[in-house]
């Protein structure tokens, strides 16, 4: 089963229009958040010499593109809401698609590793597999894929102006599975904290090297 196109042109359009129109109060509402493990579990699963290759998908104002940078990295950011983009380009100095995440060009066998930090829960469920499935080719032959998404028990659509499909993890690692991926490992954010104050399910993945 699909969505139609004309479904999912109207999902994305409506989930960037609200980052869009908003991007100023998002940049400030995230640009201090500590995401240093997630950062950090992407590039500890590499097994490649550096610098990587990396795509930070979905990357927002470009706050982890400058991490990556920083720490000696070659990163690319992929952003489909254009204030963003912009932004990130500005604050990072490095290359940023525009490209959303419901309609994806892109190159094959290019990154050593995709960050990809709260944002694959904007993907309809119906969508996920061809997504991962351009995420995976986009990868090197052993490459790494971290996700972070906000955990559920699949529920899935409107919140606001947003459109979000949520998650536990044996329904996410049947998606990533399906798509050709390997798990590595997995935890719950923010660390150190019960499980029920954990909303975030974090994950590794590995494309397999043949």
């Amino acid at each position: 089963m699909t969505l139609p196109a004309e479904t999912l042109e109207h999902i994305a359009a409506l989930t960037l229009a609200h980052y869009a129109s908003n991007a100023s109060a998002f940049w400030e509402g995230t640009r201090h958040h500590d995401v240093s493990q997630n950062i950090a579990a992407l590039l500890q699963a590499i097994d490649a010499p550096p610098p990587f290759k990396l795509l930070d998908f979905g990357c927002g104002p470009g706050r982890d593109l400058k991490t990556f940078k920083e720490l000696g990295h070659q990163p690319t950011g992929l952003e489909g809401a254009a204030p963003l983009a912009a932004m990130a380009r500005a604050h990072s100095g490095c290359e940023v698609l525009g490209q959303n995440l419901l309609n994806l060009d892109l190159p094959p066998a290019q990154f050593d590793g995709v960050f990809a930090n709260a944002v694959l829960f904007h993907v309809p469920s119906l969508a996920l597999p061809t997504v991962l499935k351009q995420l995976q080719a986009s990868l090197k032959p052993g490459g790494v894929l971290f996700s972070s998404n906000p955990r559920g028990e699949g529920q899935e659509g409107w919140n606001g102006e947003r459109y979000g499909a949520y998650h536990d993890l044996p329904a996410w690692r049947g998606f990533m599975s399906a798509a050709g991926f390997v798990e590595l490992g997995h935890y719950y954010r923010p660390a150190g904290l019960p499980r029920a104050q954990q909303p975030w399910l974090a994950s590794v993945w590995r494309k397999p090297l043949d």
